[in-house]
């Protein structure tokens, strides 16, 4: 009996090869979506997991890192706080300024704290805030004093701040003083009068749009915005008798609270400072305490994210809607 024959097999018509090829490639392409796909989710999942990360780092309140706060509850040193930036509530300086104040204040191993600033003002009642609770805390802690080292800029409402240390350092040209207060806006009604426009202001209160740069301004409204500059200069001068005391040569020098900025050198002769010196001088030969450790609280992730993305907007914004701003 023969064996069945094996039937043979029919040659691939061209049609047959063309659609196989296709078929493989469509195979191959979705097999590489797929790999590209999980690539993909690999890459978020990573990103995501460095800023969960990123925002649980240095929960300790402080700006140190980790070597320095260990070495920090065995050795004495030299707290610092950076005060830095326009002072407002974005920045949020004064509550940073507390909290690592706060945060030093608990360490006996601190020995002295310096105030490192270098700001050119900002919000009266964030520096009045900070002035206030300053003085607070060392009348709790009379035996640590507070010390502010003014690098570039310490003016204005950093100047206000400043006033409540024991004692002010700076370098001979760092600028100092600026003990005003200013408002600044614009009027452009005679352009839209140019233009054709007609303003239409609902207000409820003769004085409720004051400062409406598209209205005109009255002598009265003018006389409102100069009595409320001229108590908030005055509040700053009495902070600053206050903190500076005898230090200060205000009858030699009456035009110390004209606003006019001083530098280093100028400032000494007056009494805006005390003396010549930087953050290593001052706690090597006035703390006694070299080492130094930071306490400024870091901002969260989130924030410094917000602050990288957001702040050249934010300054556009607020400087083209706020027609006036004390500062």
């Amino acid at each position: 009996m023969s064996s069945p024959e094996t039937p043979k097999q029919q040659p691939q018509t061209w049609e047959q090869a063309m659609l196989e090829k296709l078929l493989m490639q469509v195979y191959r392409e979705q097999r590489k979506d797929r790999n590209a796909k999980w690539i993909r989710l690999f890459i978020w999942l990573a990103f995501f997991a460095l800023i969960f990360a990123l925002m649980n780092m240095d929960k300790s309140g402080t700006g140190a890192n980790a070597n320095s706060l260990m070495l920090a509850k065995k050795n004495d040193h030299t707290a610092v706080i950076s005060l830095s930036g326009v002072i407002d509530s974005y920045n949020d300086n004064a509550t940073k300024l507390l909290e690592g104040l706060e945060s030093a204040y608990k360490n006996d191993k601190v020995k002295g704290i310096i105030i490192r600033a270098d700001s050119p003002g900002g919000s009266p009642v964030i520096s009045d805030t900070a002035f206030s609770e300053i003085r607070r805390l060392k009348e709790q802690h009379k035996n640590i004093p507070v010390y502010v080292v003014a690098e570039d800029v310490c003016a204005s409402g950093c100047y206000y701040i400043a006033a409540a240390a024991d004692k002010i350092y700076a370098n001979q040209a760092s600028m100092v003083g600026s003990i005003g207060v200013i408002s600044g806006g614009f009027g452009a009604t005679e352009l839209i009068e140019k233009l054709g426009v007609e303003r239409r202001l609902k207000t409820a209160g003769e004085n409720k749009g004051m400062g409406d740069p598209f209205s005109p301004e009255t002598p009265e409204q003018n006389a409102i915005w100069q009595k409320m500059l001229d108590d908030i200069h005055q509040q700053f001068i009495n902070a600053v008798k206050t903190g500076r005391g005898e230090k200060l040569k205000w009858q030699q020098y009456p035009d110390v609270f004209s606003g006019r900025v001083y530098t280093g050198t100028e400032a000494k002769a007056v009494g805006l400072i005390d003396d010549f010196g930087n953050i290593y001088s001052v706690s090597r030969d006035v703390i006694k305490a070299e080492k130094l450790v930071d306490y400024t609280p870091k901002d969260d992730f989130a924030t410094l994210l917000g602050k990288r993305f957001g702040t050249q907007i934010r300054q556009e914004v607020k400087e083209t809607l706020s027609n006036r701003q004390i500062w």
